[in-house]
């Protein structure tokens, strides 16, 4: 099939029903004004979404199931098959839809059949037999039928509008403006009975009206059956959306100027007083309910086809609605659950009800279509190449008014239609565990956000270095991550709530296929390591000669989260002091790389049950104050130490007492730090006992003790200063690089 099925089957659903039965109904309810204006909404929904689907379909082979392959191919399988089957449930209900508008047009033929021949036919009957007919093409002929049925459709439809413009009505009066409308109650007489109308609200009639709009999918559903649907799809939608625009407008224009607003209201059918031939007005309606029953037909076992194609239906059932008739791939099987689902709908026999649930399901995708197209433009991806572009504020802004007019419309079944789709998403995902899901979604996205703001941090704090505010960007590189855990701790532990951290496994070689292939091994532990410890925590390998060119390189380079590191932390063992040397032996380079140094040397113990973590501020480093007070505030920020008390130490002799406690005092004071004062305690040390022994003593049964080193410790005593703390657990030693301001 070429563009012309395209065209004809989206104009003869634009053109359809709705057009006939709701259009004087819509001018009597809210006003010429708010139908017209019901008309631009609805088309600034179409018109992002007809760009939508011609840009999508340009940029990939457009196979069968329309719009459920273009949303599928673009969020994946897990998204696009929830999408999908909401999609086919809405066109499956429209053919129930159009057969009782088609019922409708029967109403003058019901009454002389019943008059002239005494037969009387319920609506009913009509609803099922017309059901029946369909069943019967589409089983036994399939869509080649039904497209070119369309092309006769389309001849009336477009001959019984010309017969309505060409007539004229009884005229307003003169009495109303384009806002006019019927009161809130408009009573009259009918056949003798006094008879009510309720008049509806401006978004109720939107919602009855919306189906109307839906033709722009109609052609979709044959993108299975096009010759080149990249063609075929944009021009056949774009034109129908184009020619409705202006039908639609005319159509309302002539209803308001020919009619007074009360008949408008009382006869669904006024438009056959108006014409200059009357009876051309049920035979169009008939001939676009029809035509509109037949696209929708046709289309929605086409969907179904294609979600069976991909398994999205759980067991055999997936195959047995992917296969189509081997002589031409007709989708027989999909059909019967079509027409099933039809002859159940068709019983409601409420145009309105039918109305809101297809206007809610159709609304859901259209939003999804535009979606799509909004999230290909942010990502930038350079595989989405389109051959047609549309604009990604269009896209976003029709995404965006789809969900808002859903909840207008009617907020229980938005509700319920957003709460059916993650319910069908999770469904699927539990099924389908390899298909792209949410994270795959939003991948694109994230990284151009994240660029975005990582340039932007960078030359902001290049302006303004002095403006800058501490956090931890901790980077530890380390060989022995799968021996012990505690290394990796702390840096999840620091960076949880505060800041950023990199676990980097160094793995020693020369870069090569097999040391290359060895760190993806590695970085796959790791990761497998983090899970379940609600880590936060960039995991990566490193493969260098030594550990000194691994540390050259990492102090180097900026972390993933695009600021440089600024600090470090090394890990040993109590009975080894292996990772101690390599700090030591690497001291002059990290100083050099102005970064914060921690230490940790962990013990058997371990920390123990995490509940008292000991702050040591001695007389020698206290421009290490702020950042050991800051670990100890940090250490508490995450869940596993939450419940820890923190204990300040300093250590005085009797001439500085008072000048230590104020300074200390003002410290915690100004870094705004949960420490009680019963909690800061000042030591007396007497002139027989060496402040390390104090340390020992009162830490000796502390889960984390944590104290400070200066530059002059590691060059007069180099690792002796690390084991003089013999007796206390795990200890965390820092170094910083410059007084922090912690205010």
């Amino acid at each position: 099939m070429g563009t012309l099925p395209v065209f004809m089957t989206a104009i003869s659903t634009i053109l359809g029903a709705i057009l006939f039965l709701r259009f004087g109904y819509a001018v009597a309810h809210v006003g010429l004004a708010f139908t017209l204006l019901i008309i631009l909404v609805g088309h600034l929904v179409t018109i992002p979404t007809a760009m939508a689907v011609a840009e999508i379909a340009t940029n990939q082979k457009v196979e069968g199931g329309g719009a459920y392959y273009m949303i599928s191919r673009s969020f994946g399988l897990n998204v696009g098959g929830a999408i999908g089957i909401a999609l086919f449930l809405s066109q499956a209900i429209s053919v129930a839809f159009y057969i009782i508008a088609f019922t409708r047009s029967c109403g003058d033929l019901l009454a002389f059949i019943d008059q002239r021949f005494g037969i009387h036919i319920e609506a009913w009957m009509v609803n099922y037999g017309f059901m029946a007919l369909l069943t019967l093409l589409m089983l036994s002929k399939g869509a080649n039928v039904g497209v070119k049925a369309l092309y006769g459709v389309v001849v009336i439809l477009l001959g019984s509008l010309c017969m309505f413009f060409l007539g004229s009505g009884p005229g307003n009066g003169g009495e109303s403006d384009f806002f006019s409308r019927i009161p809130e109650t408009l009573v009259f007489e009918d056949n003798g009975v006094s008879t009510s109308i309720r008049r509806f609200t401006f978004f109720e009639v939107f919602t009855f009206i919306f189906p109307a709009f839906t033709g722009i999918a109609a052609g979709l559903g044959l993108s299975g059956d096009l010759k080149n649907p990249k063609v075929s799809i944009p021009k056949g939608t774009l034109w129908a959306t184009v020619c409705g625009i202006v039908v639609y407008i005319c159509v309302a224009l002539k209803l308001y100027y020919s009619a007074p607003l009360e008949e408008l209201a009382k006869d669904e059918l006024y438009m056959e007083k108006i014409a200059i031939w009357g009876p051309i007005i049920p035979i169009g309606l008939a001939c676009a309910a029809v035509s509109s029953a037949l696209g929708s037909i046709m289309i929605a076992p086409r969907t179904l086809q294609a979600l069976g194609g991909d398994s999205i239906i759980p067991g055999k059932v997936s195959h047995w609605l992917g296969k189509g008739r081997n002589k031409d791939n007709e989708p027989i099987n999909a059909s019967i659950i079509t027409v099933i689902i039809g002859f159940v709908v068709v019983s409601m026999d409420d145009i309105n009800a039918v109305a809101e649930i297809i206007s809610m399901f159709f609304m859901l995708t259209y939003g999804a279509i535009c979606m799509v197209s909004f999230f290909e433009h942010m990502a930038a991806d350079p595989s989405y190449r389109p051959n047609f572009k549309s604009k990604w504020y269009v896209s976003l802004f029709g995404g965006l008014l789809c969900f808002y007019l859903m909840f207008k419309m009617n907020f229980t079944y938005a509700v319920a239609s957003i709460v059916l789709m993650v319910l069908m998403y999770i469904w699927i995902s539990r099924r389908k565990k390899e298909a792209r899901g949410i994270a795959e979604l939003f991948k694109g996205i994230i990284f151009q956000v994240t660029r975005t703001l990582q340039i932007t941090l960078q030359k902001r704090d290049q302006q303004n270095p002095d403006e800058e505010r501490w956090r931890p960007f901790i980077l530890s590189i380390s060989s022995d991550g799968f021996e012990r855990r505690a290394g990796f701790d702390m840096v999840r532990w620091i960076a949880y709530r505060y800041g950023f951290g990199t676990y980097i496994h160094f793995i020693e070689g020369f870069l090569n296929n097999q040391t290359k292939a060895e760190a993806g091994k590695v970085r796959k532990r790791l990761i497998q390591l983090a899970e379940g410890v609600n880590s936060r925590v960039y995991l990566d390998t490193i493969i260098s000669p030594s550990y000194t060119s691994a540390i050259a390189q990492g102090v180097q380079l900026p972390g993933v989260s695009g600021k440089g590191n600024n600090m470090i932390l090394f890990e040993y063992p109590e009975t080894d002091e292996t990772n101690l040397q390599h700090m030591i032996g690497n001291f002059g380079i990290l100083k050099a790389s102005a970064l914060d140094i921690c230490v940790l040397r962990s013990s058997m113990r371990g920390f123990g049950m995490k509940k008292n973590i000991h702050l040591w501020i001695t007389s020698t480093d206290f421009e290490n104050a702020n950042l050991i007070i800051l670990m100890g505030y940090m250490l508490l920020g995450h869940p596993e130490w939450r419940k820890a008390e923190l204990s300040v130490f300093t250590i005085f002799n009797d001439d500085d007492r008072e000048s230590k406690e104020a300074r200390l005092m003002e410290l915690i004071e100004s870094g705004r730090v949960p420490i009680s004062p019963n909690n800061v305690k000042f030591i007396r040390q007497a002139e027989s006992n060496n402040f390390k022994d104090v340390i020992n003593e009162r830490s000796k049964d502390a889960d984390l003790t944590v104290l400070g080193f200066n530059d002059r410790d590691i060059q007069d005593k180099s690792s002796t200063f690390f084991e003089a703390y013999e007796q206390i657990g795990n200890a965390l030693f820092v170094n910083a690089q410059r007084q922090l301001n912690i205010e």
